[in-house]
């Protein structure tokens, strides 16, 4: 494993409790950060916090209930969450898959939750949370898209659209906090077998697989390594930038 350093700060991660984040709080906190988990998994939020602490003797690990999808929770939980230490990382990595349908079969209360977790929830922790690192004149944003904003897979049209949508927020405010030393970027795997998979039909699993040129899915601590050191100091000359996780899938 790569020396990280995020020595003294403090991550936040939407979603910590289980997948992609849960591996993202294992690799900051093995880079010296102390964590603070988001979900709206109380129980799960906090197995995985006693999971963190036994794999890491010493680690610092908070937990903070939280709906992403809506904006008193989200303001609710940026309160809490900076009166225990002043935020340094964020990683948004709540979502959803959504139902695997045609669109025209597609139900419009399912698009909307889709909508409601993977886009309006990274824009409302992102708007809660971007003053305070301004002000500090510090941090780091990573939002977790997927390559399928990009290509657009069939069957995955709310999951697609949704995270096309993180892509072009990402940029959007990369740039609008480029006057100061927070930088807000993206990363876009292919599929990771993760707890996610469980939302997804067998079908569109292999769909999946037989779009990666290297012939595997990702793995957590694969798109944890690259998540944590866009949240480093390291990280100074990147911002509303994407960068891929695809086993060669993106072609741009």
């Amino acid at each position: 494993m790569n020396q990280l350093d995020m020595t003294g700060r403090h991550g936040v991660i939407t979603g910590g409790a289980t997948g992609l984040g849960f591996a993202i709080a294992q690799r900051m906190i093995a880079s010296g950060a102390r964590v603070t988990l988001w979900d709206r998994d109380i129980g799960g939020m906090g197995t995985a916090a006693e999971k963190l602490k036994q794999q890491y003797p010493g680690a610092v690990v908070a937990c903070v209930p939280v709906d992403v999808s809506q904006h008193d929770s989200v303001a609710q939980a940026t309160r809490q969450t900076i009166a225990i230490a002043p935020v340094d990382a964020l990683v948004c990595c709540a979502g959803i898959t959504g139902p695997n349908t045609k669109v025209w079969d597609y139900p419009v209360d399912a698009w909307q939750q889709v909508m409601n977790v993977n886009i309006n929830g990274v824009f409302l922790c992102c708007r809660e949370l971007a003053p305070h690192m301004r002000e500090r004149n510090y941090g780091r944003i990573v939002n977790i898209a997927s390559v399928a904003g990009k290509d657009g897979n069939p069957n995955a049209s709310a999951y697609s659209t949704s995270k096309a949508a993180v892509i072009g927020f990402t940029k959007s405010l990369g740039k609008e906090l480029a006057d100061t030393e927070v930088r807000v970027n993206c990363v876009t795997p292919a599929a990771v077998k993760t707890a996610i998979f469980d939302q997804m039909t067998p079908e569109h699993i292999q769909f999946m697989l037989s779009k990666i040129p290297m012939g595997r899915f990702g793995q957590p601590e694969e798109v944890a390594a690259m998540v944590t050191w866009l949240c480093t100091e390291d990280c100074s000359f990147s911002t509303g930038a994407v960068f891929d996780l695809s086993g060669g899938r993106a072609t741009y």
